[in-house]
């Protein structure tokens, strides 16, 4: 039998105060907050890797915070994805690897407005680890077709389910979600999920402390069709 798929849910982003007390308990120190995050859900799509690229000591730090199994899914530095600064690509590559077994696909946002643009796609192929995994957040239509050469590279489509990468990577952008929405969301997926396929799926932060709900209740509707 094929192993099961893991669902790696989780959220974008998790340091926010508004999250105490309703996700973090009362009390709880900013400091502790990956600690706390990494106790209750298995992933977390980091944006602070977007904003500066990390020290050695701080990548160490968050591996340091969460427990074996958990995932990281890092956001690749905006001076590449926006910017143009490829040549730190390798550089960025290289510290973000020192997460280890830790370090879930890597997301490459350009900006949402950008256009298709496939030598923008070969640049970042070329210049990224080949041995890493990443995930394409590509908004504008006209990037429609490219899912094809991105899963020749191993790589996917952010929000697409086809493919042959041993993963898929979702953004749940549209809240809030009821239950139904949750189920449909959570039937979408067991397909990919009993084929073996891992899914990273993160929902979008609001100051209410909604989103960690909603990932817990993802993971407790896989659990239930396992």
């Amino acid at each position: 039998m094929t192993p099961r798929g893991r669902l790696y849910a989780g959220t974008s982003g998790f340091s926010y105060p508004s999250w105490r007390p309703g996700f973090y308990p009362a009390g709880s120190h900013q400091r502790d907050f990956l600690r706390l995050y990494g106790e209750r859900l298995p992933a977390l799509e980091l944006h602070a890797p977007f904003f500066r690229l990390p020290s050695e000591e701080q990548v160490a730090r968050w591996a340091a915070e969460v427990p074996a199994g958990f995932r990281f899914a890092p956001k690749l530095n905006r001076r590449i994805t926006h910017s143009g600064a490829v040549g730190l690509a390798a550089e960025y590559c290289e510290r973000i690897r020192l997460l280890g077994p830790l370090l879930g696909p890597v997301l490459v946002q350009l900006p949402p407005e950008r256009p298709r643009d496939d030598g923008v796609i070969e640049l970042l192929l070329g210049s990224l680890d080949p041995e890493l995994r990443y995930a394409f957040d590509l908004r504008d239509a006209s990037w429609d077709g490219v899912e094809g050469r991105l899963d020749e590279a191993g790589a996917v489509r952010v929000g697409s389910l086809e493919g042959t990468a041993p993963f898929r990577y979702l953004r749940l952008r549209e809240p809030p979600y009821d239950e139904a929405a949750l189920v449909a969301v959570a039937a979408t997926l067991e397909p990919l999920l009993g084929a073996g396929t891992d899914v990273y799926a993160f929902v979008k932060h609001e100051d209410e402390p909604l989103a960690p709900r909603y990932a817990t209740r993802l993971l407790e509707l896989a659990a239930a069709a396992d």
